[in-house]
């Protein structure tokens, strides 16, 4: 546990606030737009496609997990029959990743959740969520769990308190900046400084 007070991060690393939040009976679908939007279950994601694809929406946050991942551990996981990869789609292109891990069965997690910045401020995340909390919940869980991070969009937390979801616990979280090691680009997440080594 952490003493109360400030804390020093190294240099080259980021440190974030990260909330967890769970669900534990299935939230009311909320009111959402018409929107030309479609969700496709992909059921063995390519891994060039999905990194593609999980770095277009990720980046703007920081996002790295599965960018540290072999090739091999990473098709370990989104091939297992128990994480359902969906891509929304407008128009034919790719603008939102939803992950649902129910590796822990009756546990859901919403290990993944995010659109690509053409796609934000137009109701396309609670159309999104609404989908989500019925795929996840049609599986016979008993729990739906999340985490956020202060490096995530800054709507993110009240969004998923707002879809039903109710924080529950509370981490600091330092880790290696991953612009410094090439997982992302040196220009990404520009609101998050970037301390060298």
């Amino acid at each position: 546990m952490l003493e109360d007070g400030l804390h020093g991060v190294p240099a080259g690393h980021t440190a974030s606030v990260v909330t967890h939040l769970e669900m534990q009976a299935q939230a009311p679908q909320r009111p959402e737009a018409d929107l030309p939007l479609t969700l496709e279950r992909i059921t063995t994601p390519d891994p060039d496609w999905y990194l593609g694809l999980f770095r277009k929406v990720g980046a703007p946050w920081l996002w790295f997990g599965r960018l540290t991942l072999t090739r091999d551990a990473l098709l370990t996981v989104i091939h297992d029959a128990q994480v359902h990869v969906y891509a929304v789609r407008e128009a034919g292109q790719d603008v939102g990743l939803l992950e649902l891990d129910f590796r822990h069965h009756p546990d859901c997690e919403l290990a993944y959740f995010g659109l690509t910045e053409s796609a934000v401020g137009r109701g396309a995340g609670r159309w999104m969520m609404n989908r989500a909390i019925g795929l996840a919940w049609a599986q016979g869980i008993t729990r739906f769990h999340v985490h956020t991070c202060t490096l995530d969009h800054p709507a993110a937390l009240a969004f998923y308190q707002r879809s039903g979801f109710v924080p529950y616990a509370r981490e600091i979280e330092i880790v290696e900046d991953p612009r410094l090691s090439a997982l992302l680009p040196m220009d990404a997440a520009p609101h998050v400084p970037l301390i060298g080594r």
